[in-house]
């Protein structure tokens, strides 16, 4: 049986494409049939690697008995929360107001017309003790669609007006001299919560939170705030020795079921590979230990081995499951070791990586470097052969469709590797993925969310302008090649008059080319993934800086009150913002070139620290006249400008502050 998911190109979608549930995608032809056979909607939000969405399809999408009761009295619709974002970011408040909590899959009962009434996650195929089974709701809520309605109705029209208040409320900050004590109070919040033993923060389940890295490192850099450095290095090593990285085909994991980072979600993202290759750059600039760079490199080469298309775009993201079991790809015991690498390796092999008789995870071994000389290597060879006796021993799919917003950040990614190894390979794979984007996920008109099986999806958002506005500044900063510069600007014109909100400020998370739904909801609240108002406030910061323009400078500072006072009920779950403000208000040092003749300057976005703001100027000026006729640089840091110098080795010394 095939439903209307069938021509989809959505690997989520396509999941559930032979269920006997009569799904349908978000479209008119889904609310019209609602609103012509009087049903409500049963609204289903997943990824294609989650795993409870996997558990919720195996035990109640398949089933034939809740097929027939959402078929008779529903109209079901399957979203993809990774293509639709602007769905998802306004169902799950939906879920959250009605549940304190929110998660995938997500479960929404609503009207014809996109109005909720009720909402949920996860529910079992029958009840189960306290959890009511989406057999029973099923039931109760036809039952009270038929004979109490109007309850359903007015629970719905609440939910919407308290939503829309929640929106609408919230005092701006006025200057941002009102801002002063958030960086302060945020890093006061973060040794709070700092785990000392087992590093990162808070209790388990455990994130990355990758962009709270970088401020840490950049608030000491800037700062030289000691507990900064040893809260963000603690971490950065945990998280490695732990299993949330994957140290036979390395990359991490999505996040760590526990407080040691040792059992992860065993799922791979983009976006979380990404990120943590720039806080791995972060902690080798800031400490220049060579092992920084190294992980770097390693999940460098697990995302170009794995997650690259044949044309250079990058793909989303690896399932947990392998043949309906979490984590089971990952997993070994002693035995098979043995009978791979023999006895006399596979007893080394197994004291290095934890892996046991008795298991430490169901009784089975996720390796890890928790007991073991972190620092050691361990041999190549040994390592591909247990990655490739892994590869055939079990499925691990992969979701191959390509988003904007996350190859925005892997591009930036392999821009900074680039600039910390000085290896052409890593800035060639992010131009590849940027010709990738600007071919098939680009028009006259702007961006798309994503891109497969040779169709693009809806209108780019605001989280995809923004990730691909930062890597063209990333990429101009690896080059120095205005191009970058100059599509920046152009994409920042588009933002604004796409996304903008002149009146409250800040930027929508849908824009004027997108479906209108009941809510028009702004981000700020930088989870797993930066925030698109949060990008765009760094953005507007790194293009004041490169550009000298006052008007970025002007809509920098508005960017940053609009989101500080938000910031400022919990700092901590701001650290691009917060990253953001610290490079306004402690800028990284100006470098100015004023090119000579036949001058050669491909060694500088290498030799400079990369967070550097070089302004390249192919002529001298009067401001900025040639020294005895040769390539000039002019430096300003800590609010004051040096004397001009030829020689690229004296100004790095300055840009460092040796």
């Amino acid at each position: 049986m095939k439903n209307h998911l069938y021509n989809e190109t959505s690997p989520y979608l396509l999941q559930h494409a032979d269920n006997p549930v009569d799904w349908y995608p978000w479209g008119e032809e889904a609310f019209r049939k609602a609103r012509e056979e009087d049903k409500p909607i049963f609204l289903s939000i997943g990824y294609s690697t989650c795993h409870w969405c996997h558990v919720m399809a195996r035990e109640s999408f398949e089933d034939l008995e809740i097929a027939r009761l959402l078929n008779e009295s529903f109209v079901s619709i399957k979203v993809d929360k990774e293509e639709r974002p602007d769905i998802d970011s306004i169902y799950m408040a939906v879920c959250q107001a009605f549940t304190g909590s929110g998660g995938w899959p997500t479960s929404i009962f609503m009207t014809a017309d996109q109005k909720p009434f009720f909402a949920g996650t996860y529910f079992p195929n029958r009840s189960k003790g306290r959890m009511i089974g989406l057999r029973e709701l099923l039931s109760v809520i036809r039952e009270k669609w038929n004979n109490e309605r109007q309850v359903l109705l007015d629970q719905a029209e609440e939910i919407v007006a308290h939503l829309k208040n929640g929106d609408e409320t919230g005092e701006r900050l006025t200057a941002m001299t009102n801002g002063d004590d958030l960086i302060p109070s945020a890093i006061a919040l973060y040794r709070r919560i700092y785990d000392k033993v087992h590093g990162g923060f808070g209790g388990a389940p455990k994130f990355p939170t990758p962009h709270n890295i970088l401020f840490l490192l950049t608030c000491y850099e800037r700062q030289n705030d000691a507990s900064c450095l040893e809260m963000a290095e603690h971490t950065l090593l945990q998280m490695y020795r732990g299993g949330l990285f994957d140290h036979i085909g390395f990359g991490f994991c999505r996040y760590s079921t526990d407080e040691q980072f040792l059992a992860p979600h065993f799922e791979k993202m983009l976006y979380d590979n990404a990120l943590l290759i720039l806080a791995y750059c972060k902690g080798y600039e800031v400490t220049k230990n060579a092992l920084y760079l190294e992980i770097a490199e390693k999940t460098a080469a697990y995302s170009l081995r794995e997650m690259t298309a044949p044309g250079g775009g990058f793909y989303s993201a690896q399932d947990a499951d392998s043949d309906g079991e979490e984590g089971k790809y990952y997993l070994f015991v002693p035995e098979e070791i043995k009978n791979l690498l023999g006895q006399q390796e596979s007893e080394d092999f197994c004291r290095h990586f934890d892996i046991t008789e008795e298991g430490n995870f169901e009784g089975k071994n996720i390796p890890n470097l928790l007991k073991s000389d972190y620092q050691k290597t361990y041999s190549d060879e040994v390592l591909e052969r247990v990655l490739q006796y892994r590869r055939e021993r079990n499925f691990l799919h992969l979701d191959d469709k390509i988003l904007t917003a996350w190859n925005g950040l892997m591009i930036s990614a392999m821009c900074r590797l680039y600039q910390n190894s000085g290896k052409q390979m890593y800035l060639e794979a992010a131009k590849k993925a940027d010709y990738f984007i600007q071919t098939n996920l680009c028009d006259e008109t702007g961006l798309y969310v994503s891109y497969r099986d040779g169709k693009r999806g809806v209108k780019g958002f605001l989280d995809d302008y923004a990730a691909y506005l930062f890597a063209q500044l990333v990429l101009y900063s690896a080059t120095l090649e205005e191009s970058y510069l100059t599509r920046a600007e152009q994409l920042c014109r588009e933002v604004q008059n796409k996304f903008s909100d002149p009146k409250n400020g800040g930027f929508y998370l849908y824009g004027t080319e997108n479906e209108s739904l009941i809510l028009r909801p702004k981000e700020d609240y930088d989870g797993a993934i930066p925030s698109g108002n949060s990008l765009m406030a760094w953005n507007l910061v790194r293009l004041s800086q490169l550009t000298g323009d006052e008007a970025y400078r002007h809509q920098a500072e508005e960017q940053l009150n609009f989101l500080g006072t938000k910031a400022a009920q919990y700092p901590i779950g701001h650290g691009m913002f917060l990253l953001a403000l610290l490079e306004h208000e402690m800028p990284a040092p100006k470098v100015t070139v004023v090119l000579g003749q036949q001058e050669n300057i491909d060694a500088l976005s290498v030799k400079l620290p990369p967070n550097t703001a070089v302004t390249l100027l192919r002529k001298p000026t009067e401001e900025y006249p040639l020294k005895e006729g040769k390539t000039t640089f002019y430096v300003c840091r800590d609010h004051s400008c040096l004397p001009p110098v030829n020689d690229l080795n004296e100004i790095t010394k300055n840009v460092r502050g040796d």
